[in-house]
């Protein structure tokens, strides 16, 4: 395949047909099957298998994380100007900040499942995405008054991004962009004088000066979208699982011990967010496929973290596998900054929920509804509980 572009030499598909979007990852599981990469107008060239997902993650110099024409800090950055960046990132996300917001955290879920009725049939993606949105701005320190704005956000961002609305898409983030602003000027009238996450980035600096507003959104922007989008599908992820497994749920409630390694494998299985791009920088072969400097990439990790090369059975639930090959919050230089953050935030309501609920039960004749790219998960999902 030496001499032929990557669109001439993979198969192609439609990901946002609707029998993809029905089942995102029922679609690539079929499609992995049949080729390791295919290719899209709307995806571009995706790999599919877990060892071409990782080879590209393992080589920077060859597959640049630049896939933007947009300010990505530090997610569209490569070396040596993202590693000047995770540094100063990463502290947000160190053992004494999760220990110091953890107590905060523990409040904020509790009384949201002190609030679940005893008995009842409920939405339970509208339970997630509410606690998501909860910790997220009590992590950041910001009011409730942005939990109805933020939501409003995050369902017009989803909808352009799969619509590939490009003047929606620059409206949002338009949007965006001043309910951050506005809280930076607030806290720059206060003087810079607290200690919640958003003060403390305006009073960051990198190459020995300030922080520029847009690079903090840039910033902020890649938290809030991750926390928003795919912590809510996460609990949705969860969920759905135990109430499909209650032998599973038994046992976790019996040893919460066990929920860390569960949570992480459940979430290999069904993925929270469905892909990522690169950007080829040298000519390569990869997947069977010859790719040429400038060609794009997706690796879709719903794919990868289930591939039977690496997995065997992708639904056989094994948490005691190694926990390096699972691709959850990816792999190299990109791995998720704030992976602790998550582990944390999942943990809480985990244990949270096996502490109060006894069971769950998806309603009779009212199916989960899939999620829709470029989140995993659902969109809807209606369960019972029976609380203690």
């Amino acid at each position: 395949m030496a001499d032929r572009t990557a669109s001439q030499s993979v198969p192609t598909w439609d990901p946002r047909s609707a029998e993809v979007q029905a089942d995102q990852i029922k679609a690539y599981d079929a499609l992995r099957r049949r080729c390791p990469v295919a290719h899209s107008d709307f995806l571009h060239s995706s790999l599919l298998c877990h060892a071409d997902v990782v080879c590209v993650l393992r080589d920077p110099a060859t597959f640049s994380s630049q896939a933007s024409s947009h300010l990505n800090v530090p997610n569209g950055m490569d070396p040596p100007q993202h590693t000047a960046w995770r540094r100063l990132i990463e502290p947000y996300f160190d053992a004494q900040a999760l220990a110091t917001f953890e107590p905060g955290c523990r409040t904020i879920v509790r009384e949201l499942v002190d609030s679940l009725p005893d008995s009842a049939e409920l939405e339970w993606m509208d339970f997630a995405r509410d606690c998501t949105m909860r910790m997220l701005c009590a992590f950041m320190g910001w009011p409730d008054t942005l939990h109805e704005p933020l939501r409003d956000w995050v369902r017009k961002n989803h909808a352009a991004t799969l619509a590939q609305d490009r003047a929606a898409m620059a409206d949002i983030a338009f949007e965006f962009d001043a309910h951050i602003r506005t809280q930076l000027a607030l806290r720059r009238a206060d003087g810079l004088a607290g200690t919640d996450v958003t003060t403390r980035l305006a009073r960051e600096r990198i190459d020995c000066r300030p922080l520029s507003d847009a690079e903090i959104v840039s910033i902020v922007r890649n938290w809030t979208v991750g926390e928003l989008s795919t912590m809510a599908a996460c609990v949705g992820i969860l969920a759905r699982y135990l109430a499909s497994h209650p032998e599973l749920l038994a046992s976790l409630r019996a040893d919460p011990a066990g929920l860390p390694a569960a949570i992480d494998e459940i979430l290999r299985m069904d993925a929270p967010l469905i892909a990522n791009r690169r950007v080829v920088r040298e000519p390569v072969e990869i997947g069977g496929a010859r790719f040429e400097p400038g060609d794009r990439l997706s690796l879709l990790w719903a794919s990868a973290n289930r591939d039977e090369a690496v997995f065997g059975d992708p639904d056989e639930f094994r948490p005691e596998r190694d926990p390096s090959l699972n691709l959850l919050y990816g792999a190299g230089i990109h791995v998720c900054p704030g992976a602790p953050l998550a582990r944390l935030q999942l943990r809480i309501v985990m244990e949270a929920l096996l502490a109060q609920v006894r069971s769950l039960e998806i309603v009779p004749g009212k199916a989960p509804v899939r999620a829709l790219y470029p989140t995993g998960g659902y969109s809807s999902l209606p369960l019972r509980i029976e609380r203690e």
